[in-house]
């Protein structure tokens, strides 16, 4: 009898939603289990890092790292979990693009712990006294990891190999790239393992979407009655789904919100947040300042809303700090 193909999972800087996306296979996961041997997945199973240590480099079918690089820890576990692994593949946004940690890097480390440790309205802290990686006390050595000054994605950091993507990825994306790695017939690598098309031609509203739109102002979910049959954009609404990549069923679009981006863009697009802008800049129809002005003033929170999920990757990469 061969031996079962061994996959890791390990967390880094996500909320975790990409761990609940691997539970939520539900019965499902034991079907799969009884193909691999999962040899790490911390959040589930009691494993040590010196467990990953002792195996074999190259023992490790496929690694599905989801969270991007924060801090030294997480760039050393990816480091090791690449040399251990045959293929490593960024599971979710965070990993591929950087995700919503990502949005960090509009500060800096020293921003953020001035924000943290000195400036939050319930922080008490006279002395000033922030995280050190390294204290000395009694003798003793305590460590912690490093916090690093920008939020990298993973292949920032090493090698990948796919890319599954998602905040979090769908179940059943997750089903099919495990089938797909266990397959061995594999994509060519750096492939992105969902459809390469734009969202709006999974969308169940494209066909109520307006050979040419125009629009005065975009606003949000919250300040009008959405149709549920009509185009989001249509009714004035910010949906990204002409610039995100499909493979996720049009989730959001189906529970009747915008689509946010959260799936990265298709292989012909460089930077998803400049095609988005781009795209809906097009729509406006002002075509004097005021109203342009106007149109813009109606998005309060441009990077957050273009750059949700993918400043990491960008070609901003971050926002550059005043020396």
């Amino acid at each position: 009898m061969s031996e079962k193909p061994k996959i890791a999972f390990y967390w880094c800087a996500s909320c975790g939603g990409c761990e609940e996306a691997v539970v939520d296979l539900a019965e499902g996961l034991l079907d799969i289990a009884q193909l691999i041997e999962i040899v790490l997945w911390p959040v589930a199973m009691d494993f040590k890092r010196r467990d990953v240590e002792a195996l074999a480099d190259g023992s490790i079918a496929a690694t599905f790292l989801n969270g991007a690089i924060r801090s030294s820890e997480q760039a050393e576990m990816a480091r090791l979990l690449r040399r251990k692994s045959q293929l490593m593949i960024a599971f979710g946004a965070c990993s591929q693009l950087g995700g919503v940690p990502g949005l960090a890097n509009l500060w800096d480390r020293k921003s953020i712990f001035e924000r943290v440790y000195a400036e939050g309205p319930t922080t008490v802290n006279p002395d000033l006294v922030t995280p050190q990686p390294v204290h000395r006390i009694n003798g003793k050595e305590l460590e912690l990891p490093v916090f690093y000054d920008t939020v990298k994605t993973l292949e920032q950091m090493i090698e990948v190999d796919y890319s599954v993507p998602g905040c979090p990825p769908t179940p059943d994306l997750l089903r099919k790239a495990v089938e797909t790695l266990l397959s061995g017939n594999l994509p060519p690598k750096g492939s992105v393992l969902a459809p390469d098309r734009a969202l709006c031609d999974e969308c169940p509203r494209k066909e109520t979407k307006p050979e040419k739109l125009s629009i005065e102002k975009f606003k949000r979910p919250h300040q009008v009655l959405i149709d549920p049959d009509k185009c989001l954009l249509a009714q004035g609404l910010l949906c990204l789904g002409p610039a995100t990549r499909s493979g996720c069923g049009a989730l959001c679009v189906r529970g009747n919100m915008p689509c946010t981006g959260c799936f990265g863009p298709t292989s012909r697009v460089r930077d998803f947040g400049a095609k988005a802008l781009a795209g809906l800049a097009s729509l406006i129809e002002a075509k004097d300042e005021a109203g342009i002005e106007a149109a813009l003033e109606s998005v309060p929170d441009p990077v957050g809303t273009f750059y949700r999920y993918s400043l990491p990757a960008s070609l901003l990469a971050r926002r550059k700090m005043e020396a």
